[in-house]
């Protein structure tokens, strides 16, 4: 019973809250004039967040900081002209799919899918660099020289003299990667949905920074846990000190509170233990029984067996539960008795019974919490994943350190139901794709994955290079490729298979019709995927800046979109702007000989055409689309452009209308 306040509200905690949660990275804690630690909020990170240039400030407090933090917060904030445009020939399925795959800097894709996919991801997964001395990829605008960093770090005085004995052999490259992945995360997490999760791999050489990120962005009390994956069993040849055999998953979550209970995958060991199944489901008998030398009374009750028998458990053995709810079992027919001469199971007077009890346990029902170690059988023997990589590469070895399928497989089935959007926006090889398809193979989902990959040059002298792939976007799509159609495969001959043993039973003279009992194959996945790639902005510079540009140039930059685009660049960039899903279903018909867009069933239409006449404006307002997009210079002439608003109003009022 809750006890009644008696008095109002402290808006101070209230107003302590609501920017605790838009800011996590605000909350700090300082020292009053009583000399205790408070909670406060950190004014000059707070100036930052609002602020559209950097904010100085320099007060003592409890905080986690490095050079140049305030400019990777800037960076972040920090708005871009870019677009994605869509690569029809190196997609596959492009018209079906609802899969992408978009080639660029993952900041500047990050920021383009903000106002589409904002709180639409369930789960990103990403193993991003580990900051081993060569594996920096990632220099945004404001890396320092070394000179600035040691001034900006505080090892020299101001009249230039060294403070500290020896320079930090090595921070400088902390600060370098945290300047790369601190942006990055804050804008990842408004890309999830309220129950949605950041899981991240990672190595010791920037774990510590990494939760500390985390913890600044998400706010620590949203750290789900922090797996352990045994990775190697060797740790390298004769290690100086101890062998390196494990790496860490770290899971964030939005917003703890809001997530559902996870639950460990089950092993395919595991799963074959289930072999019958009633209308509840796949099932295996459990016993009843089991030893445990308790002396509770409750756990040790008479029960009577179907040819009259009352059996109790042997000295030593208990039943898994109580009477009613055993008897509650019963009624529901989860209760199976069978005949035997040794089970622990003995008669009023001591003798050995006749019976064993077993309770059936659902599938469903088998899947508790996970340990923080995943599990054993997928410990990486021997680079597994780089082998499955050389494998659908015909022996070609066109990438290295590879994570292994089935670790991916495991977290995104622990972490994510059938119908979510998974994203990577570190996709390197692509595995996650890999396994986002091979888990809807496996248990029929249909979920989506998004592949974010800068495309890096592979080294000439590599063996990726040496057979046609000159960057690691092109490894990517080839691997989803092959994966895809190794797994579109494997399903086929699934379903092959099952339909040869129904045509053989139903052909049979016993048969009478009766079908064969094992489950009818998986459906075929989503195996194809659309390429995007992050490019400058459709439109010219006059469109953004039209103050900038003398009046006199206006009539040589009358059509202010590049030259080279195309209408369907231009329908992704409006998209991406009205945020629609990348994935939507586009249709383009012909109406009165102008190309229209239709983008999942009259949601948006688009016409990019010159010389729009009053025909096609009125036949595409009949149609009532919720946005109608256009150029506006494309209208045939000023008697188009009079009666243009007076036909939507006709025929389609509620439409958004839009032009460029």
């Amino acid at each position: 019973m809750d006890k009644l306040k008696m008095q109002t509200a402290n808006k101070a905690d209230e107003n302590f809250k609501k920017l605790a949660e838009m800011f996590p990275n605000a909350v700090t804690e300082t020292i009053d004039e009583n000399g205790e630690v408070v909670r406060a909020i950190d004014k000059d990170v707070l100036m930052q967040e609002i602020s559209c240039k950097v904010v100085d400030g320099n007060e003592e407090r409890y905080q986690f900081t490095w050079p140049d933090k305030k400019k990777s917060v800037l960076l972040a904030n920090a708005p871009i002209n870019k677009t994605l445009r869509p690569c029809r020939e190196e997609s596959v399925d492009f018209d079906n799919t609802e899969n992408l795959y978009i080639e660029g800097d993952n900041l500047e894709v990050l920021k383009l899918l903000q106002e589409t996919y904002l709180g639409k991801i369930k789960m990103i997964y990403i193993d991003p660099p580990y900051n081993t001395g060569n594996d920096f990829v990632y220099e945004d605008d404001f890396a320092q020289s070394t000179d600035e960093y040691l001034a900006n770090s505080g090892q020299f005085d101001d009249d230039g003299n060294r403070m500290v004995q020896n320079t930090e052999s090595n921070g400088r490259f902390h600060t370098d990667w945290l300047n790369m992945i601190y942006p990055r995360l804050r804008l990842a997490k408004d890309l999830l949905s309220e129950q949605g999760v950041l899981v991240i791999s990672i190595d010791d050489n920037e774990i510590v920074n990494m939760r500390k990120c985390c913890d600044h962005i998400f706010g620590e009390e949203n750290l789900v846990n922090c797996f352990i994956w045994n990775c190697s069993t060797a740790g390298g040849i004769r290690p100086k000190f101890a062998s390196k055999t494990h790496e860490y998953i770290l899971v964030y979550a939005k917003n703890k509170n809001a997530m559902d209970m996870i639950y460990a995958p089950l092993s395919s060991d595991a799963i074959k233990m289930y072999t019958q199944k009633d209308e509840k489901g796949l099932y295996r008998d459990k016993d009843f029984v089991f030893k445990n030398k308790s002396t509770n009374n409750n756990q040790k009750y008479g029960i009577e067996c179907p040819d009259g028998e009352v059996v109790y458990p042997k000295d030593g053995c208990i039943y898994r539960f109580i009477r009613p709810k055993f008897d509650e079992a019963l009624q529901e027919n989860m209760v199976t008795f069978k005949k035997t001469n040794t089970g622990p199971l003995v008669t009023a007077d001591g003798k050995q019974a006749h019976w064993n009890i077993y309770i059936r346990k659902y599938l469903g029902e088998a899947m508790g919490a996970p340990s923080t170690l995943i599990p054993k059988e997928m410990m990486s023997i021997y680079n597994v994943g780089t082998q499955c990589v050389q494998d659908l590469f015909d022996g070609i070895r066109v990438f290295e350190n590879v994570k292994p399928v089935d670790v991916i497989v495991y977290l995104v089935n622990m972490l994510s139901s059938t119908g979510d959007t998974i994203l990577d926006f570190f996709s390197g090889s692509a595995t996650t794709a890999h396994a986002v398809m091979q888990l809807n193979a496996e248990d029929g989902g249909h979920r989506k994955f998004i592949m974010v990959q800068l495309p890096e040059e592979t080294d000439e002298k590599s063996d990726a290079y040496k057979a046609g792939y000159k960057n690691i976007c092109e490894i990517g799509k080839e691997r989803i490729r092959r994966a895809g159609n190794k797994i579109k495969g494997d399903c086929i001959a699934k379903i092959d298979e099952y339909n040869s043993k129904v045509r053989v039973l139903m052909n049979s003279p016993n048969s009478k019709g009766i079908p064969i009992e094992e489950d009818e194959p998986m459906p075929i996945p989503d195996i194809g995927f659309r390429v995007l790639k992050c490019d400058t902005s459709n439109m010219k510079e006059v469109y953004y800046n039209p103050a900038e540009y003398e009046p006199s140039l206006f009539s040589s930059l009358e059509d202010n979109i590049k030259e080279d685009r195309t209408p369907e660049d231009l329908l992704f960039q409006v998209m991406l702007d009205l945020g629609v899903l990348l994935s939507s279903r586009i249709e383009d018909t012909t109406i009165a000989g102008k190309k229209v867009f239709n983008v999942e069933e009259n949601y948006l239409i688009a016409c990019f055409d010159d010389n729009v006449t009053e025909d096609v404006i009125t036949e595409i307002a009949k149609q009532k689309p919720y946005y109608f997009v256009m150029r506006d210079s494309s209208m045939a002439n000023d008697s188009v452009a009079t009666n243009f608003e007076q036909i939507f109003a006709t025929y389609s009022p509620d439409t958004v209308r839009k032009v460029l």
